[in-house]
């Protein structure tokens, strides 16, 4: 493989009817989506929702069964060398070789793509200062912490100077402080002009990240758009209860729908009910006056504005880590 030459188009990423089929299980339900140049597309769902097999069609290693789909203006199917040629992939697993020095990893990465033996060197050793892992360079990466192996496998991504990353949950894994550093560095990505298609579970992570966030469930795009507009298609401020007992959820309910202005969410595992408002304090003072009167006992309750979990239980009915009955193969 050679290193990538660099197309420019205004769309980095172009999906459109992609189906993928796993015997009788659909994993992609015809998903339409568009990545442009320079951005970080979000994509969020629970497990099995098809993320992962979005990513390996994407990245050749999975042909669809119907629609297409186009990297930097190179078809998957029919151009799938240049399609490896533009992107870099960090997938749910550090994919390092532990018997290989850091060093040795990144340099093996630089090879495979064609690059000569001085740039490959001078490459790896960039990318060992830009991601904390000099002092580790010469150790075989079976010596690595977990964070540290996440690090290398980024830094393999980003050898050859791909134009579009693909992160398949890339903190996956990782503590606190990794995901925050992950963070960073994917920001780093996009001020470079990189475009990021980056796939996670964590709710927090595609806020922080994502100029756009494709919501998938079950094999298709449900909804699709910035943070502020998913999260204004639920309203604005939520009154959220949680009750004492399972047998007062359903009192809950009927009281958090009649003071609301819309459907309730209803975790029955949480004892909670959660429910869109028009005039938040108002609500929250007529709730707890009913639920004085008819005793029932209330363990916390919160007058707040949306956020993407907000989002995904409305748009979905269940929490995002949730796996959905069809198991794994839309994973």
């Amino acid at each position: 493989m050679r290193a990538s030459t660099v197309v420019r188009v205004d769309v980095a990423v172009r999906v459109e009817g992609l189906v993928k089929r796993f015997g009788s299980t659909v994993a992609l339900d015809g998903v339409d989506l568009t990545i442009p140049t320079g951005t970080v597309l979000g994509l969020l769902g629970p497990n099995g929702a098809g993320k992962t097999t979005m990513v390996r069609v994407l990245t050749t290693l999975l042909r669809p069964d119907a629609g297409r789909a186009e990297v930097v203006g190179h078809d998957v199917v029919a151009q799938p060398q240049a399609v490896r040629r533009a992107i870099g992939l960090s997938g749910q697993y550090a994919a390092v070789d532990e018997n290989l020095t850091g060093f040795e990893n990144l340099y093996l990465v630089g090879r495979l793509y064609g690059m000569g033996r001085a740039p490959s060197r001078a490459r790896a050793r960039e990318l060992l200062g830009r991601f904390r892992l000099e002092d580790a360079a010469e150790r075989p990466a079976k010596t690595y912490s977990g964070g540290m192996r996440r690090r290398l496998d980024l830094a393999g991504a980003l050898v050859a100077r791909p134009q579009v990353v693909v992160l398949d949950e890339p903190t996956t894994g990782l503590d606190p402080r990794g995901r925050l550093e992950t963070w960073a560095m994917i920001s780093e990505l996009v001020a470079d002009g990189a475009t990021v298609l980056l796939t996670t579970q964590y709710l927090e992570e595609a806020d922080q990240l994502a100029d756009t966030i494709a919501v998938i469930d079950r094999g298709r795009v449900i909804a699709q758009g910035t943070a502020d507009e998913l999260k204004a298609q639920i309203g604005g401020e939520r009154l959220q209860v949680v009750v004492a007992r399972p047998d007062q959820l359903g009192f809950a309910g009927t009281v958090l729908t009649e003071v609301g202005v819309g459907e309730p969410i209803v975790d029955h595992h949480l004892r909670k009910v959660a429910v869109p408002v028009s005039s938040g304090t108002k609500a929250l003072v007529e709730a707890l006056r009913r639920f004085d009167v008819e005793g029932v006992e209330v363990l916390d309750v919160a007058l707040h504005r949306p956020t993407l979990d907000d989002v995904f239980l409305t748009l979905t009915g269940r929490p995002v880590e949730d796996e959905p009955a069809s198991g794994k193969a839309s994973a």
